[in-house]
């Protein structure tokens, strides 16, 4: 059995399935019927996310299983999180960036930030400077 193709192989467009078969009774379903977001992860950042999980979402051993650095692992993990479209788009300035929730939650728990400056974080989608 094959994986289910991410993208078009002509045109690089988004794929749906349009049916389904059951191996067990092998009923048919045809209809159109849409992939979710991790159907369409690279097989790199698939085999990531299964380290991450495994791991607990341990970023350190992840970094130490898959023989890399701290902030290689995270960039890694901030790259799944983007494909899976799972950062937050905020306006600034007439311009578009990302707010990495996990990084937000992570200064939070840490004590680097308190909890009004995490939601204005999340909220605004920058950091207050000084």
């Amino acid at each position: 059995m094959h994986d289910v193709l991410k993208k078009c192989p002509v045109c690089g467009g988004r794929l749906f399935a349009t049916s389904l078969k059951c191996l067990n009774c092998k009923s048919t379903f045809q209809g159109r019927f849409s992939l979710n977001e991790f159907a369409t992860l690279s097989q790199d950042a698939l085999n990531f996310l299964r380290v991450y999980l495994k791991n607990r979402g341990n970023l350190s051993k992840v970094a130490e299983i898959m023989n890399i650095s701290y902030p290689t692992a995270h960039a890694w993990f901030s790259n799944v999180l983007k494909q899976l479209g799972y950062l937050q788009p905020s306006e600034q300035v007439g311009e578009t960036f990302y707010v990495n929730v996990a990084d937000v939650l992570e200064d939070l728990e840490n004590g680097d930030i308190n909890f009004q400056e995490a939601l204005n974080i999340l909220k605004t989608g920058k950091k207050e400077e000084g």
